[in-house]
């Protein structure tokens, strides 16, 4: 298969050790998210298993990844991240979780295991999705504050991110585009709502625990959004060329729905293109960081590296 990876890609992520990383920031996040949601005994059980059925699903925790890397870049802690962390992948869970109901995109398989609702049914699926969601924010609130970024900021941009203008609009342009033949701007604009707006919104959140500067916070953002959606053409493009035992979940289920993707409008030579574009963008982006984003050039080099 072709790769699409950088032309100028970071020498100093070659050597950055991304495994041991994202294993212990994915334990931290674990242990923070134990400490975080109801226990399985809380009562009604039913909906905290389900909860965490899909919580600890598996999975690198991709984006609370990004918000640590954010904050390291920025000179800051990991331990003043972990809210924010934990918070975006409550939020990211919770759309899976939904994403996956029979109205929505009807799949049987996410991260190699059954989804939430053929596990405990749909009605208690939704309900997950939504405790998740609420979680996410109580979570959110208990980011230290700092002088540039109250904790109110925090709030604010993760509501931004998960609300009706960017997560969910994404996700309704999604539902109502089916069958209907978009144009590329159509099909950006769903991409930049439902994938790029959370992992955008993880970087801004990393550098607002690190108390970045304005210039940092800039820099994150334009990160955030061309790895967004960078992101999400690789996705479509390995719908359509990987198998479901690859991708820990159904392959070409947006043929079969009759979703736009990128290769189904311009193929997947110029969709491969596109995706090179855009990673060579998220990369000159953290540029202002002068060699300190190690750790998100390195997420990067593997987010946007894989086989297509």
């Amino acid at each position: 298969m072709a790769r699409v990876v950088s032309r100028r890609s970071p020498a100093s992520a070659s050597n950055f050790d991304l495994d041991g990383f994202l294993k212990t920031r994915a334990q931290v996040v674990d242990k923070a998210l134990d400490r975080f949601l109801p226990p399985v005994t809380a009562r009604p059980p039913t909906i905290h298993k389900a909860m965490r059925y899909s919580i600890f699903a598996g999975g690198k925790r991709i984006r609370p990844a990004m918000v640590f890397a954010a904050a390291e870049a920025c000179g800051g802690r990991t331990e003043d991240a972990i809210p924010a962390a934990c918070a975006v992948e409550c939020i990211h869970t919770y759309s899976l979780i939904h994403d996956d109901l029979p109205a929505m995109d009807n799949d049987d398989f996410r991260r190699g295991k059954p989804t939430n609702h053929k596990v405990f049914g749909e009605g208690i699926a939704i309900l997950a999705g939504d405790a998740l969601l609420t979680s996410a924010f109580e979570i959110v609130a208990q980011v230290p504050h700092r002088t540039r970024y109250p904790v109110a900021s925090a709030v604010r941009d993760l509501a931004d991110a998960s609300g009706s203008l960017q997560l969910i609009a994404g996700q309704v342009a999604d539902l109502e585009g089916e069958g209907k033949s978009l144009t590329v701007a159509q099909l950006r604009y769903i991409h930049e709502r439902k994938t790029s707006a959370l992992l955008r919104c993880s970087v801004r959140l990393g550098g607002m625990s690190a108390n970045c500067t304005s210039a940092q916070f800039e820099a994150l953002s334009q990160f955030g959004y061309f790895v967004g959606l960078a992101f999400q053409v690789i996705d479509d493009i390995l719908d359509v060329t990987q198998t479901s035992e690859t991708l820990g979940k159904t392959a070409g289920k947006d043929v079969q729905a009759q979703k736009a993707t990128y290769p189904s409008i311009v193929g997947l030579e110029k969709s491969r293109r596109i995706a090179a574009q855009l990673t060579r963008k998220a990369y000159e982006s953290l540029r202002p960081f002068r060699g300190r984003a190690v750790a998100l050039e390195s997420l990067a080099k593997y987010l946007l590296g894989r086989d297509r």
